[in-house]
């Protein structure tokens, strides 16, 4: 029988932690799946499940292949790692106080929810084949640069002491950013624009189902945040969650009230957005920032996200899950709310500017990055094996077209826009 230290406590503890934690997290695929299911039209819904689950499957396959590797293997010039392919070869130079295998399972569930972000704003007209690619490539690459960067030992901008502790900038920028990228070589979808500019509402078929898929998130994002502290142990995480939880609450509060005054009546898709953009901009300062930091965080998230979500509708940016908003926009709110509210170097504790500037120019490369590199292969996609379906399957659905079958038996698309 193994004899039992207080070491050998401690890290099946933190292991423990770290395997629930990571279990969390990959619900939260279910939680991208229903919300954005929810939010689309019931032709295209059986589509965009599958799209979430091809992140769960290919990107978990391209993460352990390649991913783990450029994200956390041994660095060369702080850009990327070159070992740990297949979770195999070198990953001493790894701190970590749990099993290799448990880091990376932890890790790969991040992996499949940035991929996720972007399959939300193609929703509705983007054929499966390519996305197939792109995912296996945001897992494979996109994602594990920039992660790289933020946190693999040597990369260059966590040796500028840049702070993101659970991924505003390296899951949720990346993500947003990307989904910008996305959909400005997809284009929009058939019947979203008028001739004049203004919008055409293509209503959601089923915000019960987009409630139960935020509620699911949110959930969730108690593992993706206090789990990144990878310890049991650590009294800190206490405050994470209450903190997330915060942040969460504040911005969905702010966007109810919000949309009430401006439209005369709280948007319920607003509200869901207004809980995940707090989710996402405390993401990177939940460890860092007090409880009433937080809920300011969240506050200004809520409002955030109503105002670009407007704001790309009036750039003809058809995104119909406002993946861009919740993720892009309030990624870098995330990020540099640390700069201003960091109890240890934020601006408005004394630190001065040295931590906002470090922040503002992280998540500006890692922006930039994440935008390059998916117009890049978006157009690449495109001028090869093509990336919409053609404007008779648009219509008719992506469930039949590219599935062949309907989420609900019995239900006949008739091509009509609310459908």
């Amino acid at each position: 029988m193994t004899e039992v230290t207080v070491q050998s406590l401690a890290i099946s503890i933190n292991t423990i932690w770290v395997l629930l934690c990571a279990a969390l997290v990959f619900i939260m695929e279910g939680g991208f799946a229903f919300l954005e299911a929810g939010f689309i039209r019931s032709k295209n819904s059986v589509n965009i499940v599958m799209k979430v689950f091809t992140d769960c499957t290919v990107g978990l396959l391209s993460y352990w292949a390649v991913g783990f590797a450029i994200m956390y293997g041994a660095d060369k010039a702080g850009l990327f790692g070159s070992s740990g392919f297949f979770i195999n070869g070198n990953l001493s130079h790894l701190s970590i106080n749990i099993p290799v295998y448990a880091y990376w399972i932890f890790q790969a569930a991040f992996a499949m929810a940035m991929a996720s972000i972007v399959s939300g704003a193609v929703a509705e007209r983007m054929k499966f084949k390519p996305y197939i690619i792109y995912t296996a490539l945001a897992a494979a690459l996109i994602y594990p640069v920039a992660g790289h960067w933020v946190w693999g030992v040597g990369g260059w901008l966590g040796q500028m002491g840049m702070l993101d502790f659970a991924g505003s900038s390296a899951v949720h920028a990346v993500g947003g950013w990307s989904s910008l990228a996305a959909v400005l070589v997809l284009g929009a979808r058939t019947g979203k624009f008028k001739e004049d500019g203004s919008v055409n509402f293509l209503p959601p078929h089923n915000l019960h189902l987009a409630f139960l898929g935020t509620f699911i998130l949110w959930f969730g994002w108690f593992g993706f945040n206090a789990g990144s502290s990878l310890s049991g142990l650590d009294l800190n995480i206490g405050r994470i969650v209450v903190t997330t939880n915060l942040a969460a609450a504040a911005g969905g509060t702010v966007a109810a009230l919000f949309t009430m005054f401006r439209y005369g009546k709280a948007d319920p898709s607003m509200t869901m957005n207004g809980s995940l953009a707090g989710l996402a901009a405390i993401t990177a300062g939940t460890a860092f920032v007090s409880p009433t930091c937080a809920v300011f965080i969240g506050m200004v998230a809520g409002v955030l996200v109503v105002l670009a979500v407007n704001f790309f509708d009036k750039m003809l940016v058809d995104d119909p899950v406002g993946a861009i908003a919740v993720h892009g926009v309030n990624g870098v709110w995330g990020i540099i709310a640390v700069g201003l509210f960091a109890e240890k170097g934020g601006l408005f504790f004394g630190g001065g500017f040295h931590l906002l500037a470090v922040q503002f120019f992280g998540v500006l490369v890692i922006s930039l990055w994440a935008f390059t590199a998916t117009y890049a292969i978006f157009t690449v996609l495109k001028k090869t094996m093509g990336i919409r379906v053609t404007v008779e399957e648009e219509l008719d659905g992506l469930d039949i077209s590219e599935h062949g079958i309907s989420a609900y038996s019995g239900i006949l698309n008739t091509n009509n826009e609310g459908n």
